[in-house]
């Protein structure tokens, strides 16, 4: 039976990908949405939670203060577990900072349009994260307010040299670069809608304050001339360190003798934990942000779907690594390595009858729930197109891969080679008030962010617009593809019913 041509043209409009841009646009409608709650009164919700983040906040200056004054014997870190919730938190946030470069560098260089209105989120999340995480490895060293005496390598009479051998040094310049790079990448792509914020203020003050950021911008050819190289040079700068920052954290414990440390699959395989980790944080906030700051029309349903995508890939790639790391310690023959890894999962433990009663067994299987069976509710489209089930499973990722971390870390340790050293891990109150407090701090920030400066790359958004419409000009969109800027049913309803 023949198929009639309206047929064919549907059947080829539902293998289209999704909208970039959802409604009738145009530069000033997109210029007055995109900065509309910059300009908006704050609303009981935003004062209520920043509120919760300053409570938060005060409480990780309580925790702060209690471990300079009396020592890190505050926190719950004994031996064999030398390493624990510090390190634990370190590697988390900085794991969580990682999508920020990889959406806005990496996907700038591919060209992947759908960046454009959820780069600004992720660098701004990355920042926030790798602040937290900075506050981890400083309080850890005991002392912090030698910290600086003791790691950089500034001329010394005493001749105090770092211990360049050891990852933890380099784990110092790795972080301080990537944040660096990050702040001035974050910096650079905000100085377009700076000067926007100075040109549309009513306020003095305002106009000034973002006059004086916005460092002159006048929207000329010379400057954004200079401003697409320099754009590009920090993209390809800032891309090795994706990879790199991640796989040198994993050198902390790769390049140890530690069963369940040594493993030479975990620089890919943190890179990729990072990466999830990122992805889950951003649709974590991004998901409630464009509900209230209204921006759907930018932040579609296609921006949703392909970060679900990624959060597949990445948990297939660290579903794999728990795999390897499980079948390498039996194939190894090494009784240590297998015992560690038995001691993890509680079952198949062979002769060693004490596997099976770790306590921290739970929360490795909590931890293959959440990293593993949770993100395959993404091989569904209903999974990666409905907002309330890819936030709800963002949520169980992100605890997911803190317990990947305590995993890693406490569970290698607590049960070392001597078997009269083997000790239970307890968090305190300081150790459980710093991974609550960093939380809400970097809540608070990012709501101030979100208050202060537009969330989404405008000047981006606009010239995304210009590029699709003249694509639609020159044909190069089939007449039925949903990437045409159109009013959409609902969307139409909403504009009678106003």
């Amino acid at each position: 039976m023949a198929v009639s041509a309206a047929a064919r043209i549907e059947a080829r409009r539902t293998l289209e990908p999704l909208p970039l841009l959802e409604g009738e646009q145009d530069d000033g409608t997109l210029n007055k949405t995109l900065l509309d709650y910059v300009w908006r009164k704050p609303g009981k919700g935003w004062l209520l939670l920043v509120g919760l983040g300053l409570a938060g906040t005060g409480l990780l200056t309580l925790a702060v203060v209690v471990t300079v004054s009396k020592g890190i014997g505050m926190w719950g870190n004994n031996i064999p577990v030398a390493w624990a919730f510090g390190i634990i938190n370190f590697v988390w946030w900085i794991g969580i900072g990682h999508a920020g470069t990889l959406i806005s560098a990496i996907l700038l260089l591919f060209q992947q349009k759908w960046r454009t209105s959820i780069n600004r989120f992720a660098e701004a999340m990355t920042l926030f994260a790798v602040l937290q995480a900075a506050l981890f490895p400083v309080l850890h060293t005991g002392r912090p307010w030698f910290a600086i005496y003791w790691l950089f390598p500034y001329p010394s009479t005493n001749r105090i040299w770092p211990q360049f051998k050891s990852p933890l040094m380099w784990d110092v310049f790795a972080v301080s670069t990537y944040f660096i790079t990050s702040l001035l990448f974050w910096y650079l792509g905000l100085i377009p809608d700076l000067a926007a914020l100075r040109d549309s203020s009513t306020s003095r003050w305002m106009r000034r304050i973002y006059g004086v950021f916005s460092f002159g911008w006048r929207g000329s050819a010379r400057h954004w001339h200079h401003y697409k190289i320099a754009y590009l040079l920090l993209a390809g700068l800032a891309t090795p360190l994706v990879l790199s920052v991640h796989t040198i954290v994993s050198y902390d414990f790769a390049v140890s003798v530690v069963p369940g440390w040594h493993e030479t699959i975990f620089p890919p395989y943190f890179v990729a934990g990072a990466v999830f980790s990122g992805f889950a944080m951003v649709v974590t906030l991004i998901v409630p942000a464009r509900r209230f700051m209204r921006l759907k029309h930018v932040v579609t349903a296609r921006h949703l779907e392909a970060m679900c995508k990624i959060m597949l890939a990445t948990s297939l790639i660290v579903g794999y690594g728990y795999l390897m790391e499980h079948f390498l310690s039996w194939y190894s023959g090494n009784p240590y390595d297998f015992y560690q890894y038995a001691n993890r999962r509680g079952i198949l433990h062979g002769s060693f009858q004490s596997a099976a009663q770790d306590p921290y067994i739970p929360i490795f299987w909590l931890m293959v729930f959440c990293n593993v069976v949770v993100p395959s509710i993404f091989w569904s489209k209903w999974g990666r197109t409905n907002v309330y089930v890819m936030w709800i499973a963002a949520i169980f990722i992100n605890v997911g891969m803190w317990c990947e971390r305590f995993v890693i870390v406490v569970i290698s340790l607590h049960r070392d080679f001597l078997p009269s050293s083997w000790a239970v891990y307890k968090p305190t109150w300081v150790d459980l008030s710093l991974l609550a407090g960093t939380i809400c701090f970097f809540g608070m920030l990012f709501l101030l962010f979100l208050k202060f400066l537009p969330a989404v790359a405008v000047q981006e958004v606009k010239e995304l617009r210009h590029e699709l419409q003249a694509a639609h000009e020159r044909h190069e969109i089939p007449e039925f593809s949903q990437e045409i800027i159109h009013v959409t049913e609902l969307e139409a309803g909403e504009e009678d019913q106003r």
